[in-house]
């Protein structure tokens, strides 16, 4: 059940009369929190980095330049696994986890939504492209907040608010699908679970948004998109912009399709 903001709070009335002064004093503290996250990541790659400089420093120029150039490389590598641990502790710490929700942009829920999203995606713009798809792609996401279940595949970063999404088992998640547990209307941030039930496809590039249900074995096909609060019944296929059911029957007979609109209700 989405949940609908009561009165305005105290910092949600200087939110809304100072945005921007209300925004930066609450944001700056965020954006230093992040810093430090990465500093923090960094910390044991540079360690290693000395390391490896003080072992290497009378050794020939050339071994001592392919010696630090190995450890950069290594170094990297050290960053993004300390990342995909650090931030999902400091989310959880900061209260990260989303529910459903609806209100103005300008409220302590949507500074809540904007930190979550900030913190995931300082790991996913610098690392997560490199483990993905591996399990620990997967396990940075359950991190995170998002339910997954046995055998689900899930080859692509863009994926937002993690904490609202739940994939069951055996779901595919195609390369580059877009997932998010969000959209705006009127003036309003919904956030909005998204669902994608056991079995189920998503093609290669479809964008899935928030308040959706994918029904068990259900395919969406690559490039389509599944508006908000569609529900996909089991076993159907659906493509287009926006997403509708597609006979799969009159495909495989040679049949004409039936158009797919394009562009949003």
């Amino acid at each position: 059940m989405t949940r609908i903001p009561g009165p305005p709070t105290l910092f949600e009335r200087l939110l809304r009369r100072f945005t921007t002064i209300v925004s930066m004093a609450t944001l700056i503290p965020f954006y230093t929190l992040c810093l430090a996250c990465i500093g923090l990541s960094l910390t044991p790659s540079v360690m290693f980095f000395h390391w490896v400089s003080e072992r290497t420093a009378e050794t020939a120029a050339w071994q001592r330049y392919l010696a630090q150039g190995s450890a950069l490389g290594v170094c990297y590598l050290i960053y993004g696994l300390t990342l995909i641990f650090l931030v999902p502790a400091v989310n959880l710490l900061i209260g990260g986890r989303l529910r459903a929700w609806r209100g103005t942009y300008h409220s302590g829920m949507s500074i809540r939504w904007y930190m979550h999203n900030g913190l995931a995606y300082i790991v996913r713009f610098t690392f997560l492209e490199f483990i993905t798809p591996t399990p620990l792609n997967q396990l940075y996401f359950q991190m995170m907040g998002m339910k997954v279940g046995r055998g689900t595949y899930i080859n692509s970063s863009h994926i937002s608010d993690p904490s609202l999404i739940t994939l069951e088992e055996k779901v595919t998640i195609g390369g580059s699908a877009v997932i998010v547990g969000h959209y705006g209307v009127g003036g309003f941030l919904v956030l909005a679970p998204v669902v994608i039930r056991q079995g189920a496809t998503i093609g290669l590039r479809a964008t899935v948004m928030g308040g959706t249900e994918i029904g068990a074995g259900a395919k969406i096909l690559p490039n389509s998109v599944v508006l908000p609060k569609t529900r996909v019944p089991a076993g159907e296929t659906w493509g287009g912009v926006p997403a509708q059911k597609i006979d799969v029957r009159k495909l495989d007979s040679g049949e004409a399709a039936p158009p797919i609109a394009v562009g949003a209700e």
